[in-house]
């Protein structure tokens, strides 16, 4: 069994990677949730992550942290459940594409950040942030034009590709951010999925409040 733990629901965009890798591919694991800025945090987080960051994942004795990590460690882990697309040619662009989301999009990081209580669109979009944002819907489209006869997801198939970009979804729904036809259906395949609903309905029902991600 393993043990994940989180920040925020409402909030915590990279903890959603990790919970939704496990949930969606019905892994079993032990939730702890630290609210991120709190005194339980600041005096229980450095009992999982060197880092201090979450999300960290326990695995017996082995603490892994980076969501990413996370997702390469249970993909050997359990490689019948093929968390990364089995096609050679798809698994590579699954992997660049999430390498891409998982150091790149400073822009909708900082003026989009997660939160799933929102729903409005923001004053102005500046050109770095259009870039990013058209960046985004150039990945989804392409790979839904590929991938479309094999599934409703990014590569056919749900897959590691779709949890790093799963936050990506909540913010454009939560921004407003208009998006093409393609990439619109995607993001009603990601919404539809019950393990997605589940941690949005838990991230509604928090109450704390984050000034620094109410922009």
């Amino acid at each position: 069994m393993y043990t994940l733990v989180i920040g925020n629901k409402n909030y915590s965009s990279w903890s959603l990677r990790g919970w939704l890798l496990l949930r969606q591919f019905q892994i079993g694991f032990d939730e702890i949730r630290l609210p991120l800025y709190s005194e339980i945090f600041s005096e229980k987080i450095k009992d999982y992550s060197p880092t201090g960051l979450v999300p960290t994942l326990v695995s017996g004795d082995l603490s892994i942290w980076d969501s990413l990590a996370i997702c390469e460690y249970i993909a050997e882990q359990h490689p019948a459940l093929h968390c990364w697309p089995e096609d050679v040619q798809a698994r590579a662009i699954a992997r660049s594409i999430s390498s891409e989301m998982h150091s790149g999009f400073f822009q909708i990081r900082n003026l989009l950040p997660m939160n799933i209580r929102r729903h409005r669109a923001i004053d102005t979009i500046s050109a770095d942030l259009a870039k990013e944002i058209e960046r985004v819907c150039d990945i989804w489209k392409s790979c839904r034009q590929f991938y479309k006869g094999d599934g409703d997801f990014l590569f056919g198939s749900f897959s590691i590709a779709d949890v790093m970009y799963a936050p990506m979804v909540l913010r454009f729904k939560s921004y407003l951010i208009e998006v093409g036809e393609s990439e619109a259906e995607y993001m009603q395949s990601m919404l539809a999925l019950t393990s997605l609903q589940e941690w949005i309905d838990a991230a509604l029902a928090e109450e704390e409040v984050i000034d620094l991600y109410e922009k």
